[in-house]
């Protein structure tokens, strides 16, 4: 007996220890995280989001970026790094490029070139014979390492997300995984960029963002709409800041939609002046209790992945106008198209993004 008591408290001395000291990869900052609405008001409980038709992706999976462009193609990102061409419906379905990464977000300019967020490559440039040209993967000497959503501007000029500066999914096992770390330690390390491609200058528009992710232009091009993923809130911010740290914003920034009741991810412009804003998932309440507990939060880390905080999928997109009222809500509670982290609006259908789906999800308008 006195054999078997020794064991038994040799073996909680040790799970003890691991649970306190074994090394994390996250620094935890206090924050506070505000009461979660839940699903009331403008984002009431519906199903409006239930039954989406799908398109096959075949082996690929994980449509994170959609973009019908002007040759009326579906350009599609999926998690293998290709990035995917076919028709509205999903035939004639063929491999665009491949970028060795993973891109999350993209756009066109108007020479008609591709131009890709690689959360592992940079800031991409696809030409339409699919030569593949790095735009920029530096500010100064200071690493892109998470680059998200991309933006290009009238003018030319593009703005690129960048998600994280100290989780680059390259280091961290992946997109999912780096964006957890990144959101479980609160650093907000996050910014936006802007790379000229007259004089092929990177600068930083705003930083202190908490896992910034999706970006849109306002329709008059002077205000990026932001996506602050880890703090649950959409911001507008001005394309003439510079370097502007948003925990100090001024006239040049402030917060559009606050306290969101889930996770923000892509932003997408919409027909009638509406933005597309996917939530990947919704809050969870004991991620928003650990908030001002980072001892807890490292040791979250410590503890089996099965047991992590990630919560369920429910399925949660919206549309707002550009002064902040939201004129659409969808949901689909039961979760069945994981992750839909955005919309793409054409004229008949809206196709849901998300990141790890093996299929495209799209609804008739």
């Amino acid at each position: 007996m006195k054999k078997a008591a020794l064991i038994l408290v040799l073996i909680i001395a040790v799970a003890g220890a691991y649970l306190s000291w074994w090394p994390v990869p996250i620094e935890p900052v206090r924050w506070t995280a505000g009461t979660a609405p839940g699903y009331t008001g403008p984002h009431a409980v519906n199903n409006k989001l239930v039954g989406l038709q799908m398109i096959s992706l075949g082996a690929e999976e994980g449509p994170e970026h959609v973009v019908m462009a002007r040759d009326g193609k579906l350009y599609v990102t999926v998690a293998s790094g290709n990035i995917l061409r076919m028709a509205p419906d999903g035939s004639a379905r063929e491999v665009f490029a491949n970028t060795g990464g993973r891109v999350l977000g993209f756009d066109f300019d108007a020479a008609g070139h591709l131009i890709a967020a690689d959360a592992v490559k940079g800031l991409l440039s696809i030409s339409p014979d699919k030569k593949i040209t790095l735009l920029s993967d530096k500010v100064g000497s200071d690493p892109i390492r998470y680059a998200d959503a991309v933006i290009v501007a009238d003018n030319g000029k593009i703005y690129v997300s960048d998600a994280s500066a100290r989780f680059a999914p390259a280091r961290w096992g992946g997109t999912f995984e780096a964006s957890v770390l990144d959101i479980l330690e609160q650093s907000s390390t996050g910014r936006i960029l802007e790379f000229d491609p007259a004089t092929r200058a990177t600068r930083v528009v705003g930083r202190g963002l908490g896992f910034a992710n999706g970006v849109a232009l306002s329709q008059d091009g002077k205000t990026l709409f932001v996506a602050e993923t880890g703090k649950y809130r959409v911001w507008k911010v001005s394309v003439d800041a510079s370097d502007l740290d948003v925990a100090q914003p001024g006239p040049q920034a402030s917060v559009l939609l606050d306290n969101l009741p889930g996770y923000p991810d892509n932003l997408m412009r919409g027909m009638d002046g509406r933005i597309w804003l996917g939530l990947a998932k919704p809050r969870n309440p004991t991620v928003d209790k650990l908030a001002d507990q980072p001892f807890l939060r490292k040791l979250t880390l410590r503890l089996p992945r099965a047991m992590w905080p990630i919560p369920p999928s429910y399925g949660h997109v919206m549309a707002f106008t550009e002064d902040g009222k939201i004129v659409t809500d969808l949901q689909d509670p039961s979760g069945a198209y994981p992750e839909t982290t955005g919309v793409t609006e054409t004229p008949d259908r809206l196709y849901i993004q998300s990141l790890h789906a093996k299929s495209l999800g799209w609804l008739a308008k």
